[in-house]
């Protein structure tokens, strides 16, 4: 995938990780964004949040990556059903058998991922990022302190919205993701 490169960057270039010690600080933990961790320029310029139905560089991006499937999820209080549930359900250490794909339309949040060495890396989310997690990529989703994220989730094909908690080190995706990383030291 074409974004899956930023965090495989993250994973390698960001030294001496610790553990993230809390839901919506970065306290304790290294902390990054997409644009500091080597973004690619035409999406950290050019992507357009605020007219994302129109955006050409999105609409570019998804006919090159065959990002067919797209929803919009906001996550509040007041507009998400079962709204802490769900907060906690997505802060739980998971993987996807398939690339996760996030675009932050408006609001912030972090995604946390573990490094090569199982460490937690905070990547700092806010309007206009865009990412991708690979499959079998440990990682977990929290708001910041503002409570508020919209987002846009891209899928290849139909969704896929299963998660698998840790520990899924037998899963072929993860197995796959660990043989790439053992390939790329």
């Amino acid at each position: 995938m074409m974004f899956s490169w930023l965090l495989i960057y993250l994973l390698y270039r960001i030294t001496e990780p610790q553990n993230c010690g809390g839901w919506r600080g970065t306290a304790g933990c290294v902390s990054s964004t997409p644009a500091q961790a080597g973004h690619p320029e035409h999406v950290a310029q050019d992507l357009d949040a605020d007219n994302y139905e129109t955006d050409p560089c999105l609409k570019e991006i998804r006919r090159a990556e065959n990002y067919s499937w797209m929803d919009i999820i906001t996550i509040h209080k007041d507009k998400l059903p079962n709204y802490e549930e769900k907060i906690k359900t997505f802060y739980e250490e998971h993987l996807h058998l398939d690339d996760e794909i996030r675009y932050i339309l408006d609001g912030s949040g972090y995604f946390d991922v573990r490094d090569k060495d199982d460490k937690w890396i905070r990547i700092s989310m806010e309007k206009g990022d865009m990412i991708t997690l690979p499959a079998g990529i440990y990682h977990r989703f929290t708001l910041d302190e503002n409570n508020y994220v919209k987002a846009m989730r891209l899928f290849v094909g139909e969704p896929v919205w299963t998660a698998y908690s840790r520990p899924a080190d037998d899963l072929p995706a993860r197995k796959q993701y660990m043989n790439f990383l053992a390939e790329e030291a």
